[in-house]
């Protein structure tokens, strides 16, 4: 099988509003080289990233007029180079600034690479003021937006920690120049368990060959890591080992070659928590989610599979009991109210707090769009799939 993809290169900055552009020319200077030295060994790259400290930081005393023009420019600059830009939370406590999550709102309306985020949970504290500024941030991006893609630049958080390579969950608050590495690798797990399919798949059959097989590439990651190291003078964070689907590199077609019946039967919970402890289990420097990604629309099979009505808000809440990234780009029919969509967060908050685990909740209503009807995105990283209706 040919090396998986490297995900994202990611890379942790602090900038300031009056000098950003200088910033990020310094940063992309030393991706592309990071780029070479990846790809010299045999792994090609999906994508550079840069996550800036949260960017109520840097815009506080910037006019809203001018720190949307900033936004817009910075979006703009990313398409142009290309690279994928975090700027992280608009709201890290309960009680911060409401302004900046309708800041953010309006400037998803016409984001492409731009990407950002927000706490609903830390800690061991719910924070159901930033859960209804998600809900409006979300169903403004959905309603203003072509196709309704704002909010897949978008996602609530939840026990989430930093440095996370994976966006738009993306988040710092260190002192930058720093970064970390994430890999596209459900391939990988697939072919690892095809080789033990059958029905019992709650023991340890194939854990140690996927541990093995995943710790491969992590560790041609870390070597790799140790010259980019030398070659920028930033210091490497670590790897986030969570093998991320696209398309036909599908998590849920792993799944369901180990299970043998359909992701969503009986067994798949099971299948998820192997998959969970062996990416958990690979001896190397972590970080971010390090669990099971399960991002419906990202993944081919998922996206088929919830079309189908097989999947459920509910079974993949049960899932993330066991995986990593809880409600990864779920479609909702348009006519979804902010009330329904703050009650999805405080169950997605109540289990990353009672777990203590990370979990996210990327919710993409369609404005104009009812249940039984096909989604029409057109983001090359989003497969369409049917509405279904909210219990």
């Amino acid at each position: 099988m040919p090396n998986p993809k490297v995900r994202a290169i990611a890379a942790f900055l602090r900038i300031e509003h009056a000098r950003w552009e200088q910033a990020f020319a310094q940063a992309l200077e030393k991706l592309r080289g990071a780029r070479a030295t990846i790809e010299s060994r045999g792994y090609s790259v999906e994508s550079i990233r840069m996550c800036t400290q949260p960017f109520p930081d840097w815009l506080r005393d910037v006019p809203r007029a001018q720190a949307l023009a900033t936004l817009r420019k910075m979006d703009d600059l990313a398409v142009a180079t290309p690279f994928e830009l975090s700027i992280g939370p608009a709201m890290r406590q309960d009680g911060d600034d409401p302004a900046m999550p309708r800041l953010l709102a309006e400037a998803l309306e016409s984001a492409r690479l731009l990407q950002a985020n927000l706490h609903i949970a830390a800690g061991d504290a719910p924070h159901p003021r930033a859960m209804r500024a998600a809900a409006e941030t979300v169903l403004h991006a959905a309603s203003h937006s072509a196709r309704s893609q704002g909010p897949f630049n978008f996602t609530a958080l939840a026990c989430v920690a930093q440095n996370s390579p994976f966006f738009p969950g993306s988040w710092h608050d260190g002192p930058g120049n720093e970064f970390a590495i994430g890999m596209e690798s459900a391939g990988v797990v697939e072919e690892v368990l095809r080789a033990f399919r059958g029905p019992e798949v709650s023991g340890p059959r194939g854990r140690p060959e996927l541990i093995s097989a995943l710790a491969l590439h992590a560790r041609a990651m870390s070597d790799a890591a140790r010259d980019i190291e030398r070659s920028t003078g930033w210091r490497y964070l670590g790897f986030d080992p969570t093998p991320a689907p696209l398309h036909e590199v599908s998590i849920g077609a792993a799944i369901e070659s180990f299970t043998g019946e359909r992701f969503g039967s009986p067994g798949t919970l099971a299948a998820c928590a192997l998959v969970t402890g062996a990416v958990q289990a690979v001896p190397v420097r972590q970080v971010g989610y390090s669990g099971l990604m399960l991002p419906l629309l990202e993944d081919s099979r998922l996206a088929q599979r919830w079309s189908e009505g097989v999947l459920s808000l509910d079974a993949l809440l049960a899932y993330s009991a066991v995986c990593a990234t809880g409600l990864d780009t779920i479609p909702l029919p348009g006519s979804v109210t902010a009330e329904q969509l703050v009650r999805i967060y405080h169950d997605v908050a109540a289990l990353a707090l009672r777990w203590k685990k990370p979990l996210a909740a990327r919710l993409m209503p369609v404005f104009g769009k009812h249940a039984g009807e096909m989604t029409d995105f057109s983001d090359p990283f989003l497969n369409n799939a049917r509405l279904q209706p909210l219990p």
